[in-house]
This record gives structure tokens, sequence and C-alpha cells, in this order.
């Protein structure tokens, strides 16, 4: 068994990084892919860089050159949700792109791909994983909900009631997570996103993106072990 896990910055990464072990690198078309084992099991690790694009290419590469079966998107989220605070998990159990929009050439919803569908449903059985450990985290908040993606760093306080009442009131957005599900969609690759909540749609998420970058993706990584532990 190899898990595949995903994030956009060195910074998402870093926590992870320091649970594996045996760790080798493998550089292909200019990514670099960290190779090692977490209790155990086959892990590879990889930055993506920001945005959908470097994301789906990332995913498709890591799924081309690594026999994974699963894929995990680690990293940090906006939070949309009003009862959610800096530090919360959100576990996307289905995934939108709210920037998608091809309205004007037929019967389309926004955020709704043709031959795909709006939403994107995550792994079942990772999505139990987590909520069967839940009493084993009683120190981190997790919630689940939908995930909203876009190529835009969010800080439009007043966009956020529109992106709830949108998109299944999603609890939090962020760049990269629904092109993940995506591919990993369209490959048949189980997949689930845990994002940390890193700011809140409060005016000042450039400020607190960066101030609580580290504490959300340390959270992230703490449930990414527990769901290792027990695939």
């Amino acid at each position: 068994m190899c898990i595949g896990i995903i994030a956009a910055e060195d910074e998402e990464m870093l926590a992870i990084k320091e649970l594996m072990k045996e760790v080798t690198k493998k550089s292909i078309f200019n990514l670099k892919f960290y190779i090692g084992k977490i209790h155990d099991k086959d892990c590879v690790l990889v930055k993506c860089g920001v945005g959908k694009v470097n994301s789906a290419r990332t995913t498709q590469i890591l799924i081309d050159n690594f026999d994974v079966q699963y894929v995990v998107n680690v990293g940090s989220a906006g939070g949309i949700d009003p009862d959610l605070k800096i530090g919360d998990i959100v576990i996307g159990d289905r995934l939108v792109q709210y920037d998608f929009d091809i309205r004007g050439v037929g019967d389309y919803e926004l955020g709704e791909i043709c031959d795909l569908g709006k939403y994107i449903e995550s792994d079942k059985k990772l999505l139990d994983i987590i909520k069967n450990t839940k009493n084993e985290l009683k120190d981190i908040n997790i919630k689940f909900g939908t995930i909203a993606s876009a190529d835009k760093f969010f800080n439009d306080v007043e966009e956020a009631p529109r992106i709830r009442k949108e998109f299944d009131n999603s609890k939090c957005v962020e760049m990269e997570g629904a092109a993940i599900a995506q591919v990993c969609f369209l490959d048949n690759i189980p997949f689930i996103v845990i994002r940390g909540i890193s700011d809140v749609a409060n005016g000042n998420n450039k400020i607190d993106f960066h101030e609580y970058l580290k504490i959300a993706s340390k959270q992230c990584a703490v449930i990414m072990e527990k769901i290792i532990k027990k695939i």
C-alpha cells in the first residue's frame, strides 16, 4: 500500500515530513517527491504549488509514477463558516470549484463541470476512519462539510455568505482541493482533503494566514497520522 500526500506550500508539508522515516527523494518534472514510511506504510509526499493547475498537474504525475492507493491533500484554508475558528479542522466530504462557470454555454449551475457534475464526493472509507477517530482527537475541533476551491486568495468578507449559500453551506475556501479531487475521481483513486483553518472571513486574512499557517498544518498532520495508522 502507498499513500500519496499533496500540499501546496513548504509550511504545509513540514509537519508531515517530520512524521516520515527512511526518507529518500526523487525529482520528476521539477517536482520533489519525498518517499518514506509513516507507521510502516509507504508514503509519497509532494509540494504541488498554489492553485488548481499546479495541483491537478502534480496529482496526475503522482498517480502516473507511484503506485498510490489513496491520495490525501493537506493544508490550510480560509474559514467562511461563522462557527469556525483558527486552528479548527475541516474535512471535505465533498469538493466544488466555486469559480468554475460555464452557464453561458448551456443549462449549467455555477460550479458545475460538464460530464462530471457540481460536487465531487470524498472517499467514504477515509471519511469513516476520521469520524471513528474523533474521540481520540478531543483537543481538535473537527468539522465535516463542503470545501470550495478557486484560483484566488480569498479576502472578501462580503463574499463569504454568497459562497455558503450557493455551494451547500461550504465550510471553507482554498485553492487546490477540488482540482485534486477531480483528477482522483477521474483516475478512480480514493481521496480526501484535510484543511486546517489558518484565517477567517474577518478582513485580516493576509495577516492571519501567515501567522497561523504552521498551527493549521500541524493539526492536519495529527489527523493524517491517525488515518495512515488505521488504513
